[in-house]
Parts: C-alpha cells; structure tokens; sequence
C-alpha cells in the first residue's frame, strides 16, 4: 500500500477538493445507513411484541448516559404512537422513515461516488499528458533502446490499467473505511463482547486474503510486457507491409503474431484466475466469519444473564453483514491495486528515465549566427562503446557549405547531430560563436537550425500545416512562397483541395520527390540560419533529385550548411568537403583539390563514375 500512497500524493494532490467532498458524503451515507438499520429493533418488537416495558421521558441533560438517555425516549416515542395509533399504523411510519433513510443514504452514495468520477479520469488524464511530455522531452538514443510498440502499449494498455485498477479503487480505499469504522463503532455500542470476538477471528481471514494476491503484482508484469510484445509486433507489420507482401511472408508473419497472442493470452489467463478468485475466497470467509459470530452471539444469548437480546443480537448480525461489503471491496481492492501498480511500473520507466540533455542553469543568449560553429577535440561513444568519434575538429564558417562523406557507419550522422544536441558530446566541445552549446537554451539552439532528412517525415496533415509545421502565426502567402521555392507548389495546386489537402499517414499519398520537397519547405519557411542537409536527395530518382537539388540550392543560399551526402555529384561545389572514415576526418578541401590528393575520396568519386 506504501507504492499506491505514493503514487496518490503524486497525482491526486490538484483533486484534493474531490476527495474533501466524498468523504462527508460517505460519512453522511454511513450515518444514514446506520439509523436505517436502528429502526429493524422497534418493528422487530412490535411485529413479535416482545417489549411489554413502559418508557418515561427522560430530560437530555439528565445524570445517565447519553446511550441509555436516546435509547429510552426512542422507545418511549415509539411505544406513545402504539398508544395513539395502534401497531399497524406505527409499523407503517416505521416503515416509511426507513424508506427515507434509505433514500438519504443512496443519495449520498450516488454523489460520493460522482463527486469522484472527476478526479479519476483528471489522474488518468495527466499521467498520459506527462507520458507524452516526458517522450517529447527525451533524448533520442533513448528511443533507440526502446521499441515503439512498447511505448504505445505502456500510453494506451498500461495507462488504462492505472484507471481501471487504481483510481477505481480509490473511491472504494476512501468509502470503505468510513463504513468500517462506523460500523465496528455501532458493533462495539451494541455488544462488545461479540465485537471482541469478531476482532480475533478477523486477522486471520485478511492474512488468507493477503496470501492468495501476492503473486498479482508479478503476474500482471508479465501480462503487460507480452501486450507490449504485441503491441510491438502490430507496429512493425504496419510499417513493413510491403516488405512482408513482397517476401510472400504473410503466414510467417502471422505464426509469429499468434504465439505472441497465444503467450498474452495465457500470461492474462493467469492474472484474471486469481482475480476471479477474489469474490468467491471473500464470500466464503465472509460467511465462516458470520457462522462463528452467530455460534457465539446464540451461545451468549442462551445463556442465562445474557448481555444481549434477540432484536439487538439480529441488529448486530445485520450491521456485522454491513461491514462485510465494505471488507469484501478491500479484498478486491487488494487485487486490483497490485495489477495497476505493475502498469504504474511500466509506465515510471518513462516517466523517471533520465535525461541527461539537461537545459543551462543560467543560459547564454544565442539569437542568430555571427562568425562560425566549430566541433574542438571531439569524441563520442554510444554506452561507452566503441568510440564513433575520435577527436574531431571543425571549422564551419558563417554562409560556408561544408560536405561531410565517407562510408556507412563512419561517424557523419553522429557529427551532425551533436549540434542541435540529440547527443551531448563526451569529449571536446561544440560552439557556436565561441558559446558553448550546452551553455544555452535548448529551445533557441534549435531555432537556428533547420533539418531535411533522407526520409522526409511528415504528418497525417494538410499541405498547409505540415509546411507551417513550427512556425507560429505563419500566413497562407509565406507557406505559399516557401512550396514555390521549393518547387512544390504545382503539384500541391493539382489536388483538389489545394494547401487543403490532407497528405495521408507519413505523406503517403504523395511521392518521394514530393516528399522531399515538401520538407524543403518547411524548412525554408523556418528560414533557419543553419541548415542541416542529411543525404536529401539519395532515395530520388534523376528527375525528382533534379528538382529537389534546385530547391535546396536555392535554400542554401546566404545559410551556414552542413551537408551529408553519399552521392558526390551534390555536393561538388561545396566550400570544404571533409572525409570520415572510422570516426575521424582523414582528408579536408574542395573536390579538385582532393581528387588530386590520390586518397580515400578519390576512391569514392571513382566507384561512383563506375
């Protein structure tokens, strides 16, 4: 229970108002429930006439227990409408007042469980908006160490767990024990030698219970790890499916999925036994629990100086069936908490991973490009791996283009996304007028910086909002001159619906060149002084790369450019082209100047004539 308090202080605190309101309807409820059953003693009597004792007013302020004081001038009401109106008429009155009282008290039932629907989908609410926030916030190599799938599962399954197992049973964590401790207040007024008795046996029922769900928490992992297993293989058929069509392997496909299936299936089999186990395990212990206190209330009132009656010993028993339920939905709550902290579990994972792109305590200002960005003594390892980068330096000077080359593997990627700080670098520094990059915000680094990558990613958008993708406030004309410039325009006026146009899941209504050029003019929108050019146009045809290439030329113009390329042709008029090759720059200088070097980018630009 320590994990579940927790986990409420945390997420509960901005609902604080909720759980105020529900526990004064759920005392109110109580109170009410308990005057309801109050009223079976005097119909008892009456219906089998066993109280023949004349009552007399007694003044509240007298010298005598308030217990015995409400007691005798109940009766002595009751026994005065007897007198005036006759049994019958009375039970009917009786009876009516119980039919008020009851209604009070499902009314408070109803707004006490209301009053918290609120604060349970809020909590469920915010951990999926703090999810989100956390994986927006994220380094990307933590996305590299986790499968998408399994994210998706622990926002969507995991999440929802948390709603069905743990907010649920808040309501009951906070109604249960107003009931109880009302209750065993009534039992111990009416007789505590049964309440005694009743709290010996007790214990040892909730040790059963406790027992048979320790096993739910582990259980209920392993459920959701093979969901998220699930969730995972879903997600990589939905990305592949031409692939596996291509492949004719559909059916290998489709084995794999159903023992996965097959494996959540029996994992959630054993969850939802030891679940369905919690009603009929309680029922029964809740019944050798009122066999033993009958055994006990009828031996004491056989006996000859019996400290109860009959009507009492039956109220008694009534209340004692009372604090039952309440002890039962304990019992559930017991099982269901520990599957919903397993999902809290999961989804911690994300939400405590460690960031280690930290933001500047006291960040420097950097609002555009003066003079260069430079990479001094720069190395960087993944998980202290083999290192990819092996001290590198770099000059990049304002309005250059520098190309960096080199095989698969080399380094060139992770370079360049040192800059806008995906990874942080491990040795050396990266700067940018002499700042230090760390030294500032990340949010204004990467305002200077506009990406186009090989596989252009965009959204299941329009036209319109995917080229003004970031950029606030942005006007038809600007996005429309941007698609110009890009050489998109025409073919974004050939749809029907123009800028309108919805462009499908990752553009896939529209080809690769229109892709490409697509995310051109999102960036040229942006309008960033440092442009970033990953492989642009190595997935195009001639004819589209010829026109995305005349796009990007005319973006890279006035704008500081580091470009990666595999296909030399692009980037033969850049101002330095450096060589990487196993994490080093092993040769530096204009493409003349290198082919007459003899080396290792003469190699590349002959295989590549070939």
């Amino acid at each position: 229970m320590k994990e579940f308090f927790q986990l409420m202080k945390r997420f509960v605190s901005p609902y604080k108002r909720y759980i105020g309101w529900a526990v004064f309807l759920n005392l109110l409820s109580a109170i009410f429930n308990i005057f309801s059953f109050t009223l079976l003693i005097p119909i008892l009597q009456i219906l089998f006439k066993m109280d023949n004792k004349v009552y007399e007013f007694i003044p509240w302020d007298a010298a005598v227990g308030l217990k015995e004081i409400a007691i005798n001038n109940f009766y002595y009401y009751v026994t005065n409408l007897i007198i005036e109106n006759g049994p019958s008429l009375t039970l009917f009155y009786l009876g009516l007042f119980l039919a008020f009282m009851t209604m009070l008290k499902t009314s408070c039932y109803f707004a006490s469980s209301a009053v918290m629907i609120p604060l349970r989908t809020g909590v469920v609410r915010d951990i999926r908006i703090l999810v989100y926030s956390k994986v927006m916030s994220l380094p990307l190599g933590f996305f590299s160490e986790e499968r998408k799938g399994d994210i998706m599962a622990r926002m969507s399954g995991d999440v929802g767990e948390v709603e069905n197992s743990i907010t649920s049973s808040l309501d009951m964590l906070i109604k249960n024990p107003i009931l109880i401790l009302m209750y065993f207040g009534t039992l111990v007024v009416t007789s505590w030698q049964l309440t005694l008795f009743t709290l010996i046996v007790l214990p040892a029922m909730g040790w059963i219970m406790g027992t048979v769900g320790k096993k739910l928490k582990r259980q209920s992992l392993e459920a959701q790890a093979k969901w998220s297993d699930t969730m995972s293989q879903l997600e990589e058929t939905l990305g592949g499916l031409r692939i596996i069509k291509a492949f004719v392997a559909e059916k290998k496909m489709t084995d794999r999925f159903t023992k996965c299936s097959n494996e959540f299936r029996d994992a959630i089999n054993k969850v939802a036994m030891r679940q369905a186990l919690a009603h009929p395990m309680s029922e029964l212990l809740g019944t050798i629990l009122i066999v033993m206190v009958l055994w006990f209330g009828g031996s004491l009132i056989l006996s000859q100086n019996s400290p109860i009656d009959a009507p009492a010993f039956i109220f008694y028993m009534v209340i004692l069936y009372s604090v039952i339920n309440p002890l039962k939905d304990f019992a559930k709550a017991g099982y269901n908490i520990p599957k919903g902290l397993a999902s809290m579990e999961r989804v911690d994972k994300i939400l405590k991973a460690e960031n280690k792109i930290l933001e500047p305590i006291h960040p420097k200002p950097l609002n555009e490009l003066k003079e260069q960005i430079e990479f001094k003594e720069v190395s960087f390892s993944y998980d202290n791996n083999r290192e990819v980068l092996k001290k590198v330096n770099l000059t990049i000077p304002k309005g250059k283009t520098v190309a960096l080359v080199g095989q698969s593997g080399s380094g060139k990627s992770t370079l360049v996304d040192l800059l806008p700080r995906y990874h942080d670098v491990q040795e050396g520094c990266v700067t940018i007028d002499s700042v230090d990059i760390k030294d500032v915000r990340i949010g204004d680094l990467r305002g200077l910086i506009g990406n186009v990558n090989q596989e252009a990613i965009l959204f299941n958008d329009t036209f319109f909002n995917n080229i003004a993708f970031g950029v606030e406030h942005a006007t038809m004309e600007q996005v429309i001159e941007a698609a110009k410039i890009a050489n998109a325009h025409d073919f974004i006026m050939e749809k029907e619906d123009g800028y309108n146009t919805n462009i499908g899941d990752r553009g896939s209504k529209l080809s690769g060149g229109q892709r490409q050029r697509i995310s051109i003019a999102r960036a040229i929108l942006k309008n960033p002084p440092i442009l970033i050019l990953d492989e642009a146009t190595s997935a195009l045809d001639t004819e589209s790369e010829r026109l995305v290439q005349e796009a990007l030329e005319r973006l890279m113009k006035t704008r500081t450019t580091i470009a990666i390329a595999h296909r030399l042709s692009t980037i033969k008029n850049a101002d330095e082209i450096c060589v990487v090759y196993e994490g080093e720059i092993v040769e530096r200088g204009k493409h003349e100047e290198l082919l007459a070097l003899d080396g290792y980018y003469k190699k590349l630009n002959d295989m590549q004539s070939l």
